[in-house]
């Protein structure tokens, strides 16, 4: 190995340990592999070590068993299995991988030693490009610096002469300050430069016509284009090849609307974009002048252009020319900038911006939206939803820079005296030359395009066009967002004329909305748009929204539409899918709108309203082609009746319908049975009708309403269409139930065959007391009158009332439930006495009975309408049987010669009066339209001692207890009003209970006296007119019958007035009105009686008795008893008995 000369080893390698040999040399050690890999770089790059794997798949397994051990005792066995099963497979899959990886981990020492070879392998390659690298540098460096040739010459000099004699001038111009110029100089350099500008203008520079306007001062000379810019130019000499050169510019532009960013345009360039407009100004300035410098000689200079013949450089023309671009495209950008920032605004997604390559033009694309999605597996769109699809875009706003030639006439660029001027200008400098360069004519050009189909509409040529001067661009006022605005108002204006004339003229549009005034194009001020008129003071304004180019509905902000928001944000976003659609749309926002406005009126009026009911459509067709919308007003006594507020294109029509539930149908649908028409002005007009032929004609099944008196409305048109006040469906809505109401009525006369007739009334027919009930419509109601000889044919005392009935509903204007009212005069007037009928004239027995005793009007109130008629013969049956009964007590006093008879009560529903002495019946008709013809109630009382003094037959004035012993025959007793004539059956009645009052009198003191004395014996009645002592041993008993003549019989229990089986035996005949009565009663139990012992005797004993007691009467002893008038009953009744019970007793006493 070669040595270097600094004892190192030749080519950089470093010494190893040696060992010396036997002879002395040096022997180098090769280093052993252990060494070597030492030396490697350790690379661990995607290594994991089987340690880390191993260990997490076996916290994973456990996490899992102990999850299984708390989780799988809840399980079913067939869950837990299949659990388990799931869990084996799983687990084995990652232990082979994890055995494969193992298995591959034996080797991962001899590929990390491969690893670690490769990272030394490429470390040592870049060690080696680096040094290349390094070898280059070195190169290439070290070429420019060898040291300069010696000098010389100034060597000599410097040697010679002590100084330099061949130093370069510019060292001493930058080193020696020159001297500096007076201020007279100045001015005079100043000045001869401005003459020269000054003749060079005059005389042989073409100044451009735009740029003619210039002023010299300050040795420079200003130009000013107006409305483009103001340029300062400065001559570089007095020579004739001494050309100008650029100083400074201005742009003559003012930047209107949102000043936002404006600093970054400044009207006077600074900076980079001096610099730039400096140079670029300058070459052209110097075009065609030769170059200041010449090149050095080593160096080949380009070729520079040259003049033609004939040619004269005109370097102003080209610097106009330049500086008239840089402003149009300065102005461009700012007007690009506008539009940029009007898109950071909120415009982003439906504004566009395109400009050129060459940025001298630029589209704008507004009202852009986004296509359709199409989802996965939609069909593709037919084809006329292909041609209905409206643009993706509303229309393109181009803003160009333009070059156009010179014209003649009106669209020239320049005036005549400007075309003059310029002809004798290039006269006198050119003379018979031509200038280099021509004035280029540039201009804004602004082009509006609207796409056509935008938002479904195509205008005409004249709502596309704008005149030029409102869309030229104004320098003094750069604003795109209004030049943007003025285009899209023109849009909208166009497309609002466009379905102004669709609204008016359309088919299906023109009914409503064809009307003058009733859609309005609104241009001033805002957003063009339509204002449309719906219904009453129901407007919607219809416009396009200029950002989104959406068509927009909005109410016009009063308080009353404050809740429409929502809806009408709806309908816009469904609109804006068709737009074309809007007449439509509108139509059924008209619909909604008179809808929700009867609504909520009939809210208002807390009634029940429907929009649908589950009509067919043939049904529907009932209410005419011309219905547009239903609202259903259920009545609410009458479920099956609605007032329909049918909805047409000028107004509502009023329909009264009755319905039937079809319950054998799947969806219970619904039929009309019978449609009436309402006409509004004449029940309003405090008249009424219910037009039977009005409307649309009824198709074949359809019944319809055809009655005397009802006519058509009339076919006029009303101003106010869709003025719903509340008055006024109040008002309809109380007609329709008092019609349902009557119709209700009517029917109930017509099933039962009652002629009636229409009574008109200025007086209120009702009782006074429901005078307080009033309705509007209440007077022009009419009454229902019927005949009583109609209505009260075979129903009791029919005499009662007077000829004619009035039948009139109530309520029907109220939410209360609906009444019928009946009132019927009565011929024979018996004024009410009692506690009810003191103090007024009105009376109110019950509920639904109420008496006016000063015109005898008896009115009868039903609850239920459908049953008005049976309820009123109900109570009618029993008011006139009770003022028949009160009729006949009245007049019993002095018919009779009872004088003791008098009526104490009457009210209608009850009559009591006093029947002997202080004994009172109170009777009550019960059921009266039962078959049976109805029962009374009978019950018996006593006047109170505050009263009167209540006296016995005899005439004793002892203080009785107040109990009427007649209780116990009630039931035999009110059997007896059911036969025959009432009069005479009450007569009957009184007259069998005055006979009968001593009987059960006496045997009510005898009760009282056996209960005090603790004897056992009873009385009771077997009928009417049979009562019975029952002694106590139970098999002796002694009864007492009534008989003809006011007579009474006493005779022995165990015989029977019956033994005889002839009907013409003698006592039999003295029995008198109760004989039939009794001659049922079975002979059974006068057999189970005893004869009483001795009972002859015992007549005559107690004979004897009444005779030494001073009875008065007249009496009779027979084989079986004795027969006694009603005068003599009780003392020989108190004889008879106490001769009985003696007998009894002792042979009771002898047996024991």
């Amino acid at each position: 190995m070669e040595q270097a000369v600094n004892g190192l080893v030749a080519n950089g390698a470093t010494p190893h340990p040696h060992t010396a040999l036997p002879n002395g040399d040096a022997l180098m050690h090769e280093p052993t592999p252990e060494d070597l890999e030492k030396e490697l770089p350790v690379v661990m790059d995607g290594q994991v070590p089987l340690g880390e794997l191993i260990s997490r798949l076996s916290q994973t397994m456990y996490a899992e068993l102990t999850e299984m051990a708390e989780t799988m005792p809840h399980m079913s066995d067939a869950a837990r299995k299949r659990y388990v099963a799931d869990w084996v497979v799983k687990i084995k899959r990652q232990v082979v991988k994890l055995y494969a990886i193992a298995k591959w981990s034996r080797d991962a020492s001899v590929v990390q030693k491969a690893m670690n070879i490769t990272a030394f392998l490429m470390d040592q390659n870049r060690q080696f490009e680096e040094a290349i690298m390094g070898l280059k540098y070195g190169k290439e460096s070290l070429d420019p610096a060898r040291l300069r040739n010696h000098d010389l010459l100034t060597s000599l000099d410097v040697l010679t002469t002590g100084t330099y004699r061949r130093l370069p001038a510019c060292i001493k111009e930058l080193i020696i300050p020159p001297t500096p110029l007076n201020d007279e100089e100045v001015a005079k350099t100043l000045a001869d430069i401005e003459d020269a500008m000054r003749y060079r203008l005059r005389t042989s520079e073409i100044v451009p016509w735009e740029m003619s306007q210039y002023r010299i001062a300050d040795g420079r000379v200003v130009f000013t284009a107006p409305k483009l810019f103001e340029a300062s130019l400065c001559l570089r000499g007095a020579g004739k090849n001494d050309g100008w050169f650029f100083v400074n510019v201005e742009f003559l532009f003012r930047v209107g609307g949102d000043q936002t960013g404006m600093q970054e345009f400044p009207r006077s360039p600074t900076g980079v974009l001096k610099r730039n407009i400096t140079d670029e100004a300058d070459a052209r300035l110097a075009f065609y002048l030769p170059p200041d410098e010449p090149p050095p000689p080593e160096a080949e200079p380009p070729p520079r252009p040259q003049l033609p013949e004939g040619v004269v450089d005109a370097p102003l023309v080209r610097v106009f020319n330049f500086l008239q671009m840089m402003s149009l495209s300065y102005q461009l950008e700012i007007l690009w900038y506008q539009a940029e920032r009007m898109r950071s605004l909120g415009w982003a997604d439906f504004l566009t911006v395109e400009m050129t390559n060459h940025r001298q033009k630029m589209v704008i694309s507004y009202w852009v939206h986004k296509p359709p999605s199409i989802r996965p597996g939609q069909p593709a769109p037919s084809q006329a939803q292909a041609r209905n699809r409206i643009p993706q875009l509303g229309g393109k706003l181009s803003i160009s820079i333009v070059q156009v030639k010179e014209k003649t006439g009106r669209k020239a660029m320049r005036s005549p005296k400007a075309r003059v001027l310029a002809e004798l200008q290039e006269r006198s400098k050119l003379d018979h030359s031509r200038p280099s360069d021509e004035v280029e004519h540039l201009r804004f050009e602004v082009e509006w395009e609207p796409e056509k189909g935008a938002l479904g509409v195509t205008m005409g040529p004249e709502d596309v066009q704008i005149p030029p001067e409102e869309l030229r661009i104004d320098p003094d006022d750069l604003d795109f967002e209004s030049l943007l605005r003025k285009v899209i108002r023109r849009h909208t204006e166009g497309i609002m004329k466009f379905f102004q004339l669709q609204l008016m003229h359309g088919s299906i549009t023109r009914n409503v909305f064809g009307a003058p005034g009733e859609v309005t194009f609104v241009g001033n001020g805002g957003a063009p748009s339509l204002r449309v008129h719906l219904c009453a003071d129901e407007v919607v304004i219809v416009t396009v929204d200029p950002r989104t180019g959406r068509l927009m509905l909005r109410d016009t902000g009063d308080l009353a539409a404050a809740g429409r928001g929502p809806r009408f944000a709806a309908i816009s976003d469904r609109l804006n899918e068709t737009p074309w659609r809007l007449p439509e749309a509108l139509l059924r926002l008209r619909l909604t709108t008179i809808t929700d406005l009867a609504e909520q009126k009939v809210q208002y009026l807390g009634l029940q309203s429907f929009r649908e009911r589950n009509f067919a459509p043939e049904e529907l067709a009932k209410l005419g082609p011309d219905a547009r919308g239903k609202l259903y007003i259920q009545l609410a006594n009458f479920p099956n009746h609605y007032l329909v507020l049918v909805i047409t294109d000028n107004d509502y029509r009023y329909a009264l319908i009755n319905v039937k539930v079809q319950r054998e149908t799947m969806y219970n649908n619904m039929i009309m049975e019978d449609i009436g028409w309402l006409n509004v002005r004449r029940i309003h007009g405090d008249e009424y009708t219910i037009e039977p032929g009005v409307g649309p004609e009824p198709m074949v099944g359809q019944k319809r309403k055809r009655e005397d008196g009802l006519e058509a409305a009339p076919a006029e048109q009303y101003s106010s269409s869709f003025r719903l006040e509340t008055k006024v469906l109040r008002e309809l809505y109380a007609y329709c139930c008092a019609r349902v109401a009557y119709t209700k009525v009517e029917q109930q006369f017509k099933l039962r065959g009652i002629p009636y007739t229409h009574v008109y009334s200025t007086a209120n027919a009702a009782a006074p007391e429901l005078a307080h009930i009033q309705s509007s419509l209440a007077r022009s109601i009419p009454a229902l009158c019927v005949l009583s000889s109609d209505i009260l044919s075979g129903a009791p005392a029919a005499e009662a009332a007077m000829p004619n009935i009035r039948v009139i509903p109530l309520n029907w204007w109220s939410s209360d439930q609906a009444k019928v009212v009946t009132c019927v005069k009565l011929k024979y007037v018996q004024q009410p006495i009692g506690k009810r009928a003191s103090g007024t004239t009105v009376i109110r027995p019950s509920k639904r009975i109420i008496y006016d005793t000063r015109e005898a009007i008896v009115s009868f109130l039903s609850d239920d309408v459908d049953k008005c008629v049976d309820e009123f013969l109900e109570e009618w049956a029993r008011v006139s049987k009770m003022v028949v009964i009160a009729r006949e007590v009245a007049q019993m006093s002095t018919k009779y010669l009872w004088t003791d008879v008098r009526l104490l009560s009457f009210d209608l529903q009850t009559v009591e009066f006093a029947y002997a002495a202080d004994y009172t019946l109170s009777l009550t008709c019960t059921d009266q339209l039962s078959s049976s013809g109805g029962s009374y109630h009978l019950r018996f009382g006593r006047v109170q001692p505050e009263d009167e003094h209540r006296m016995d037959v005899d005439g004793d004035h002892s203080a009785g207890p107040a109990h009427n012993p007649h209780e116990d025959v009630e039931p035999y007793m009110r059997n007896l009003l059911r036969h025959g004539r009432l009069s005479s059956a009450l007569h009957r009645l009184v007259g069998l209970l005055r006979e009968t009052l001593p009987v059960v009198a006496e045997l009510e003191d005898i009760r009282v006296a056996a209960a005090r004395s603790g004897t056992c014996v009873d009385t009771f009645a077997k009928s009417a007119g049979w009562f019975r002592i029952l002694y106590g041993d139970l098999r002796h008993a002694l009864d007492f019958r009534l008989m003809a003549g006011a007579r009474v019989v006493i005779l022995d229990g165990s015989h029977s007035l019956f033994d005889d089986n002839a009907d013409d035996t003698p006592l039999r005949r003295l029995m008198g009105p109760t004989a039939k009565a009794t001659s049922s009663l079975p002979r059974a139990e006068s057999a189970a009686l005893q004869p009483i012992p001795d009972f002859p005797a015992l007549v005559q004993e107690a004979i004897k008795a009444a005779v030494a007691h001073g009875v008065s009467g007249q009496f009779a002893p027979i084989d079986i008893g004795v027969i006694c008038d009603v005068a003599a009953v009780r003392v020989v009744g108190r004889m008879l008995h106490g001769k009985v019970f003696e007998k009894l007793e002792s042979r009771a006493n002898s047996k024991s």
